[in-house]
């Protein structure tokens, strides 16, 4: 028997709506675009049916929400028998302990290009003027605010703008252009904090606190000067964000994007009320990713990270209790400092172009790619004896080779052949990106300027001591500056504009299995850099880009039925079981991570314990893993025109 009363829509699912918002990309937060994006997302959910990026796309939302009903689970298990209210006190004590931490000496400022790539192609060709234009072809670099309207943004795909804007005008990129530009604005930052740190080639940290006080000027009048600065010389545009720290600062400078500026309050409780109501997005390091993942929690804002604090504790590993802790208060680093040539672990170049599946064609890519990275690596310095071929398929897939020399390399012949090297053996294929990097680098101007013998050796004995705790501890810091498990901003060595776009799944060859000319994988494995422009990795400047939180990933094996000669193997890597960060180490270095990792977790773990069996008992003051706080000092006092503060952070 049929009814005629009229049925109910059918609700889309929550795997159909998680994957509507994947496909919108990772830039649907950027500047300039509508509040209310759902009819664009539609549109480009419909434009996306049925090709290779919406499959891959979909497999990866599958695989995110299978993780997520898992989290679920665990989270199911962690409560059960559990005194929540116990462990909320415990994380209350260690909020008090985390907040003795918080810094309000130094003045932090994150500036950011408006629209970089755009507006440089605007200053040499004036007739884009206020028409919707984007930079890129395939997929875009940027696009101007005009064209941010109609939805049109970073990491696109360039026939999905214009199915959202018909008018849309795209514009080829030129990469030495804006490396040129880059420079040039490089340069104006330094002359306010010699030590500013890029983050880059449109971007970066300083530390303006000593300039301020030598010149006697606000935080606010130091800014508004050198943003003149730089549009008066390179008749472009930055915004800026004035806080205490560098995370805040990076929020703040999206606050009056386009050409402006925004300060915080240097107040802990004005800190604690920005944040409050604040989407867990906007805080640095969150992507798509993690996003997913805080919501299946009830995290939604950074407020509701508080609510949810007992939950947290309990899943520490799956989280990062104390990054969440310290986002939820506003506190983070403040040191700003140039990224030294030591930090320094690979340098690289890749292209980014239509598919191609001409193998004569894809070999002139590598070429550029070679010719490229020569250049960096002459320039800059550098020779290395692991070379790493990264390719994308037209299926979005991203595979890497690698392979280990007994002698340096640097020269684009050399580059280009062990680069065909490791393709040959994959071919055919079609693919839309290829790049190389060196890594297990030399420092060629360090060991033409080092001193030699037994001075060099006693210098190296005598310093050894006190740096290497220091080294020691600022790494025991960075481990709590991301959730655990997902790096999904992994920047290259120069990251330009707008490339902070997610990560791309890597799969290794040996796990396809073969259907026509479709390859599919039969599981995931580690992630990788996303890359939309086509020179997103090579290094033009030897300061330019933020130090690589995640190695680059990589996998060895041939195709089925052939052995792995050793050639084609990458540095060891091994997976945290605590945190379950994936590490390029030796065992001697996981086992100092895994001390570091328990001793952490310890006492919040043996608090759990207790609650579940008896009454609790009175939660130390001191945290294991926290550097105690300064004896001496008010360090919540505002800066001011007084007394010079010191000049770097903690």
């Amino acid at each position: 028997m049929t009814s005629n009363a009229p049925q109910e829509p059918l609700k889309p699912s929550q795997e159909t709506e998680s994957l509507v918002r994947r496909l919108a990309g990772p830039s649907s937060g950027k500047a300039g675009l509508a509040k209310d994006q759902r009819e664009i997302n539609r549109i480009i959910s419909e434009v996306s049916k049925g090709s290779k990026f919406y499959e891959n796309e979909k497999k990866k939302d599958k695989e995110l929400t299978a993780r997520i009903e898992k989290i679920l689970k665990q989270k199911e298990e962690a409560v059960k028998g559990v005194d929540l209210a116990r462990i909320e006190l415990a994380v209350d004590h260690l909020l008090e302990q985390i907040e003795s931490q918080r810094d309000l000496t130094q003045i932090i400022v994150h500036v950011d290009m408006d629209a970089f790539y755009a507006n440089v192609e605007l200053l040499d060709n004036p007739e884009l003027k206020g028409k919707p234009f984007a930079v890129g072809r395939g997929v875009l670099s940027t696009a101007s605010y005009e064209a941010r309207k109609y939805g049109v943004r970073s990491g696109m795909a360039g026939f999905v703008a214009k199915k959202l804007c018909p008018e849309l005008i795209l514009v080829q990129n030129r990469f030495w252009r804006y490396s040129e530009k880059s420079e040039m604005i490089m340069e104006i930052f330094h002359r306010f904090d010699p030590h500013m740190c890029p983050a880059g080639c449109d971007e970066g940290y300083l530390n303006i606190t000593a300039y301020c006080e030598e010149h006697s000027l606000t935080a606010e009048e130091c800014v508004q000067q050198m943003r003149e600065t730089v549009f008066k010389e390179s008749q472009l545009t930055v915004s800026a964000g004035i806080a205490p720290n560098k995370m805040l600062a990076k929020i703040c400078s999206d606050k009056n994007k386009p050409n402006g500026q925004f300060q915080l309050q240097f107040d802990a409780q004005s800190i604690k009320a920005f944040m409050h109501d604040l989407s867990i997005r906007k805080v640095p390091g969150i992507g798509r990713v993690n996003e997913r993942l805080l919501e299946a929690i009830g995290i939604k804002t950074c407020g509701d990270i508080y609510t949810q604090r007992a939950v947290l504790s309990l899943m520490d590993k799956q989280f990062g209790l104390i990054f969440l802790l310290r986002t939820y208060l506003g506190i983070a680093s403040n040191v700003v400092q140039a990224h030294t040539r030591e930090e320094r672990k690979s340098i690289g170049a890749e292209r980014t172009f239509a598919p191609l599946g001409n193998l004569e064609r894809i070999l002139d890519k590598l070429t550029e790619v070679a010719t490229e990275l020569e250049k960096d690596m002459d320039q800059n310095g550098w020779t290395g004896r692991t070379v790493t071929l990264k390719f994308k398929l037209d299926t979005y897939q991203v595979f890497t080779r690698a392979k280990s020399i007994d002698h340096w390399v640097s020269k684009k012949e050399e580059l280009f052949a062990i680069g065909k090297e490791l393709l040959l053996p994959e071919t055919p294929l079609k693919i839309r990106l290829i790049g190389l990097r060196v890594t297990k680098l030399k420092d060629l101007r360090a060991a033409a300027s080092s001193t030699n013998g037994i001075k060099r050796f006693f210098d190296s004995v005598k310093e050894d001591g006190p740096r290497k705790k220091a080294k020691l501890a600022e790494l025991d810091g960075a481990l709590d500056e991301t959730m655990p498990g997902f790096h999904e901003h992994d920047e290259t060595d120069n990251r330009m504009e707008d490339d902070d776009l997610e990560t791309d799944e890597i799969v290794d060859l040996t796990e396809l299995t073969d259907h026509g000319d479709e390859p599919v994988t039969s599981r995931p494995s580690r992630p990788a850099q996303s890359t939309s422009n086509a020179h997103a990795s090579s290094s033009k400047s030897e300061t330019s880009g933020k130090r690589r939180r995640n190695s680059e990933a990589a996998s060895s094996g041939r195709k089925p039925g052939h052995e792995t000669p050793k050639s084609h193997l990458i540095p060891e890597t091994h997976e945290c079981p605590v945190c379950g960060k994936t590490l390029e180490t030796d065992n001697h270095g996981l086992n100092t991570h895994v001390d570091f990792c328990l001793s952490r977790g310890a006492i919040m773990e043996a608090q759990v314990e207790a609650s579940r069996s008896k009454p609790m008992k009175p939660v130390s003051k001191t945290f294991k893993g926290w550097p105690k706080p300064p004896d001496s000092g008010n360090k919540n006092k505002p800066p001011s025109k007084g007394k010079a503060a010191p000049r770097r952070g903690k």
